[in-house]
């Protein structure tokens, strides 16, 4: 880290993670055990009481605290993470492609980009940084948990914000791929444009009225009938914005949720755990932009095929 960040960690990354800090505000526990009992009210006392007696929190100097340390305010304190019983995502990420700059990976279905609640170990960060042995890794954009396919990284702190203007500025073409039902009553190729909102406190998207602020394109490749699903088509969606669960709002909002979404349409019980068997029909097959580092034109291409998608029909006809 630069001075500029001014604050760098007494911890190492560690197997891909990098370390979490609380800060110390004032108040009157009379212990480090007293505060971070409170603090970490849904961790158990017998599991940070382990994690104290086993020098796991450190101050700022890297020097362990102990469950009876004396309460000092305003100064981080530092730790790993820890998910009991974290699921293993029984997937393959293959890189698709490195340079001394980026990094692009094909994405399995139920990976999350990035660690947050559940999810630590089982993520492409947590991975891709464990595969190339470097902390500086940084994500550039990210794809949906239940969504695979292509994901780029960039391994140098310095270019990340050239890259993520890229995203931020729309100049990125982006082609995913979508399993749904047939929806005979609409023309295809066709624009679709909505106001998706994110209602505070909430983690589902809503569309409401007002001014778009996205836009997918659809178009229809194929259409066939399912002895299981009915009749089904398969899509390929390329949206030129970036909103949150946009081409899930959007293909629900059509009639034609993609299959095996477990939030469009709302009001569905939640999963308990992850069907590893039924993944949601939905691919990002293809990203390409103008580097802004050495100005040529990149693509990438998932090497992933949705499951229910007929074989014979691709949207990208893999080079034989």
């Amino acid at each position: 880290g630069s001075a500029k960040e001014g604050l760098k960690a007494p911890l190492a990354v560690k197997n891909g993670i990098t370390p979490s800090r609380v800060w110390l505000p004032k108040g009157n526990w009379a212990t480090m055990g007293a505060f971070l009992i409170e603090r970490f009210e849904h961790v158990a006392v017998a599991d940070l009481q382990l994690r104290l007696a086993r020098g796991d929190i450190v101050n700022g100097d890297g020097v362990a605290v102990v469950f009876d340390s004396p309460y000092q305010a305003d100064q981080w304190l530092w730790y790993y993470r820890h998910v009991e019983n974290e699921v293993p995502v029984p997937f393959e990420m293959p890189i698709l492609y490195a340079d001394d700059h980026l990094i692009a990976v094909d994405k399995p279905h139920f990976l999350a980009t990035t660690p947050g609640g559940r999810y630590l170990q089982q993520t492409a960060l947590t991975r891709v940084r464990r595969h190339f042995d470097d902390a500086e890794i940084t994500p550039l954009h990210r794809l949906d948990r239940e969504t695979a396919g292509v994901l780029l990284f960039c391994r140098q702190p310095a270019l990340r914000g050239a890259y993520q203007s890229l995203f931020q500025s729309q100049a990125v073409d982006k082609r995913y791929e979508a399993i749904a039902n047939t929806q005979p009553d609409l023309h295809f190729p066709l624009h679709y444009r909505s106001r998706i909102v994110a209602p505070k406190g909430q983690f589902l998207m809503l569309e409401q009225d007002g001014e778009p602020n996205s836009e997918t394109h659809i178009q229809a490749l194929k259409q066939w009938h399912d002895p299981v699903y009915g009749d089904l088509t398969h899509y390929v969606l390329a949206p030129t914005t970036g909103r949150k669960h946009q081409l899930r709002v959007h293909m629900h909002a059509l009639g034609m949720p993609i299959l095996h979404d477990s939030y469009y349409p709302a009001g569905q019980p939640p999963l308990a755990e992850d069907d590893f068997s039924q993944p949601l029909q939905l691919l990002a097959r293809f990203i390409g932009f103008t580097d802004p580092v050495t100005q040529q034109y990149r693509e990438f291409y998932s090497q992933q095929q949705l499951a229910l998608a007929p074989r014979d029909c691709s949207a990208q006809q893999s080079a034989t």
